[in-house]
């Protein structure tokens, strides 16, 4: 902004400059955020100075791809040229940020937690911070060093000034630094405070099972300790992509463990003293009834973290020590990923995609709890033209609200069952039908009448693999013929942990071990794991992959399920059509280095390979 100005910054301080006078003959060249200024007598329209000029100066981008640029533009005038530059592959998230210091003449500099004064830095608010895109990083000679990705901001700068009442010397950093240093020194500062926390809360005496107490305990939960804690829970959980807290009461503490990646992990454990008011403060943030704690309860919380929306769904459980209580955490951004993003092979992916977008039939996802079903079919939904079909869900529970589909609650006190739901459903001219899980005769016969006169039915089933599905609607009591003519295909799923980048390393398997590999197609020196460090909890995994076994029902599928749908059979018919298993798919992803050949015999059964049953017990790492 200086150079727009005709101001020169003096050592890269606001609050320093001075205006610098040039020979009228040269000025032109010395303004920094103007390139050309508006003639009346010529045909072409001014071009302010900005970030593309600057790179096409560094050489980062060529002439014809700033050409390309500044089309964009002239198509989008109030466009912003960073957000083109980026979504055209052209400059890095650093060369934007370095050609956004040279406009300006600043300095560029990375920042790491390691170089952050902490005394400075908690001069402004942490969430200041994180919706300015600044923060102040040391001090030197009397001026507060600040590091922004929006060095054009300059309200924001001059209200720094006005916070801190110092002078400030701006450079220029990512965005993602910014981000690096907010959660490690958000945590630390945690951390720190959280021991003084609990002090505090153990000041508080255990509230007695009397009914008449109960406004104690609301008042205990309504203390400033007690809401820290649980706030600090539940943040905290999410920063570390837990998908589950667990609160649970033992004899002499109160021990909280996250699910992550599918395997809990002891997180905290606290003075039993504290979790009356932790379940209390839970209760009330979820409408439930905080004097009834004989008796299971349900409920959910909607909270902002981040500026992210995440659901919370509430589960209490009387046990002898007190209640348990378990938080499932649905954050709505995990189900709006494409089908690319679920770890899906290129043949399983454009194949799924075909059965998503036939006029009828009944597509079943398959699999535990856990495995990622539900994600599966969301995602599905997303790739439907919601603006030209009606797409509506019966769930129970609704664990993500769409706004580009039609959810219905469940709701058995009321005889709202999946069955009703579905009756009222199919007079409301639906094209597309999600049921949450098809568990009875009668949800899976309306199911498939709703197949048979024109829609098309996505479901989940509690089944092993693929083949088992068509059995279990049988035993359901679904003619095999109804079946036939309805079913689609059948996705049978688990997730797998990926072995985590930071620790990835080769390692040496035994020799009894080796031929095993070699006849699954893998190389012994193919083969890695996690060694463990910090990133990943000592565990050698972080983040979780989707292994995937696809059945379509073909003409000779069909004609065998009418014959014998036995689960043998099923399965036999399935492995001579040539497609890959859940255990095929897994051992694909080994070799692609994603995962481990522990993990995939940990989440699957190793269907079809009974006539190598020594393969699979020396492949055990049990064994």
């Amino acid at each position: 902004m200086a150079g727009i100005f005709g101001f020169k910054l003096k050592n890269g301080r606001s609050g320093e400059s001075q205006a610098v006078a040039r020979p009228n003959d040269g000025f032109d060249e010395e303004i920094s955020g103007l390139s050309q200024l508006y003639s009346p007598g010529e045909d072409h329209v001014s071009q302010v100075r900005d970030v593309a000029d600057v790179l096409s100066e560094m050489g980062t981008i060529t002439n014809e791809q700033l050409s390309d640029i500044r089309r964009k533009q002239k198509a989008k005038p109030n466009s912003d040229v960073s957000r083109i530059i980026t979504e055209l592959h052209l400059a890095s998230e650093t060369d934007i940020a370095m050609a956004r210091a040279g406009l300006y003449g600043l300095e560029f500099r990375r920042i790491n937690p390691e170089t952050v004064d902490r005394r400075v830095f908690d001069r402004l608010d942490i969430d200041y911070i994180r919706n300015n895109r600044i923060m102040p990083i040391a001090v030197r000679d009397d001026a507060l060093v600040i590091a922004t990705s929006h060095p054009s901001d300059l309200f924001v700068i001059e209200d720094v000034k006005r916070q801190t009442r110092m002078n400030t010397e701006t450079i220029v950093c990512l965005d993602s630094d910014i981000d690096a240093v907010c959660d490690v020194l958000r945590d630390e500062k945690m951390n720190h405070n959280l021991d003084d926390i609990i002090n505090d809360m153990t000041d508080v005496e255990i509230v007695q099972e009397d009914e008449e107490e109960s406004e104690d305990l609301e008042k205990m939960a309504g203390q400033s300790p007690v809401i820290k804690f649980v706030n600090y829970l539940i943040s905290n959980a999410i920063r570390e992509g837990a998908s589950d807290i667990h609160i649970e009461p033992k004899e002499k503490f109160m021990k909280t463990r996250y699910r992550i990646d599918g395997v809990l992990f002891d997180m905290k454990q606290s003075p039993l003293k504290m979790h009356p008011a932790i379940v209390s403060r839970i209760k009330i943030m979820a409408n439930l009834d905080i004097s009834e704690r004989r008796l299971p309860q349900d409920g959910k919380i909607k909270v902002s973290v981040g500026g992210r929306a995440i659901d919370l769904r509430v589960s209490t459980l009387p046990l002898n020590h007190g209640e348990k209580v378990v938080i499932r955490v649905l954050d709505s951004q995990s189900v709006r990923r494409g089908l690319e993003q679920l770890g899906m092979e290129q043949d399983v992916m454009q194949t799924f995609g075909e059965q998503i977008v036939l006029p009828h039939g009944i597509l079943l996802v398959t699999g535990p709890t856990g495995s990622g079903k539900s994600t599966t079919l969301y995602s599905a939904l997303c790739q439907m033209d919601s603006d030209k079909l009606n797409v509506s869900t019966v769930e129970d529970p609704v664990e993500y609200e769409l706004d580009f589909c039609n959810q219905v609650q469940t709701n058995e006190k009321i005889g709202l069952n999946f069955a009703s739901a579905l009756r009222s459903l199919l007079r409301q001219d639906p094209d597309v039908i999600m049921i949450g899980e098809i568990r009875d005769n009668e949800t899976a016969r309306i199911a498939v009448q709703a197949a048979l006169t024109g829609h098309l039915v996505l479901s989940t089933l509690h089944t092993n693999d693929a083949a088992a599905s068509i059995p279990r609607l049988v035993d359901i009591g679904i003619e095999p013929y109804l079946i036939a003519a309805s079913l689609n295909a059948v996705l049978a799923q688990r997730l797998v942990r990926k072995i985590c980048p930071k620790c990835k390393e080769p390692y040496e398997v035994s020799k009894n071990m080796r031929k095993y590999l070699q006849k699954a197609g893998i190389q012994p020196d193919e083969v890695y794991h996690g060694a463990g460090c910090d990133a990943c909890r000592g565990s050698g995994y972080v983040g979780r992959a989707g292994i995937y076994e696809l059945l379509v029902l073909e003409e000779q599928f069909r004609d065998m399920i009418n014959k014998d749908p036995s689960v043998n059979n099923m399965r036999r018919v399935f492995h001579e059509s040539g497609r890959r298993t859940l255990f095929d798919d897994g051992i694909l992803k080994v070799k692609q280095g994603l995962t481990t050949i522990e993990e995939v015999l940990r989440v699957t059964e190793v269907y079809g390979k009974s006539e190598d049953e020594d393969f699979v017990e020396n492949m055990n790492p049990d064994k």
